[in-house]
């Protein structure tokens, strides 16, 4: 075989031979592949602990932020707010029309009574009076509950959610508040101005709601807002 019938069947196997397993082994760029959702961590506080995820109405929610509510130095209560999308002003939280929690963990004990009037003032508070007006059935159904329960104690639990064309309903220590759901989007709102409005029960309270930092046990605390 002559040198130029060499080359070129040794040039024809070259182009026929299988790619090196280094080129098929090669794996995608991590911007090839789509990136996976973030899920919230989540969080403990005082002993409570508050998942990253949470179901309401068959949606899956992620834990927005939770802080705990303090009256002077002593603590009152954990709280953790879940939404579908994050939201980190209360505009935004408000302007989410999904399905919402609110999830509070008592750290000592509390007339229910007492709990039921210190709500119903930290709403009046946070609204205007035409607001509070539309929502006063649902403002009575509130206080009728806590009235009933008598006192919750350390420990105990009890939990609000809003679900779109449904209303608001009450869980306490995860079990559901017999009656009708309390109607309406605007009631939840004003319930929520308690720990996200203008004079919040405290005020590192709400930035943890909205996902901020946690807050220190020695930061000041809103006198606006202390007694709820």
């Amino acid at each position: 075989m002559s040198k130029r019938n060499v080359l070129m069947a040794a040039l024809a196997a070259a182009m026929l031979a299988p790619v090196g397993a280094s080129a098929q082994s090669t794996p995608p760029t991590a911007s090839s592949a789509a990136p996976a959702p973030a899920v919230a961590a989540p969080i403990e506080l005082a002993g409570v602990k508050y998942d990253g995820t949470a179901e309401v109405a068959g949606q899956k929610l992620q834990l927005n932020g939770a802080g705990i509510r303090y009256k002077a130095i002593f603590k009152v209560y954990t709280a953790g707010l879940y939404l579908n999308a994050k939201a980190t002003t209360p505009e935004a939280v408000l302007a989410n029309n999904g399905p919402k929690r609110i999830h509070i963990q008592m750290l000592r004990d509390i007339d229910g009574e007492e709990l039921g009037k210190l709500f119903t003032k930290g709403m009046e508070q946070n609204a205007t009076r035409e607001e509070f007006g539309r929502s006063i059935s649902g403002v009575l159904r509130m206080s009728e509950i806590f009235v009933q329960k008598k006192k919750l104690k350390t420990g105990e639990s009890f939990g609000v959610d809003y679900i779109p064309g449904t209303g608001t309903v009450v869980f306490v220590n995860g079990q559901l508040i017999p009656g009708e759901p309390i109607k309406g989007e605007d009631f939840f709102h004003m319930l929520l101005k308690i720990w996200l409005g203008k004079s919040p029960a405290d005020s590192d309270l709400k930035v943890a709601l909205l996902g901020g930092a946690k807050p220190a046990a020695t930061s000041s605390r809103n006198a606006a807002g202390s007694n709820r």
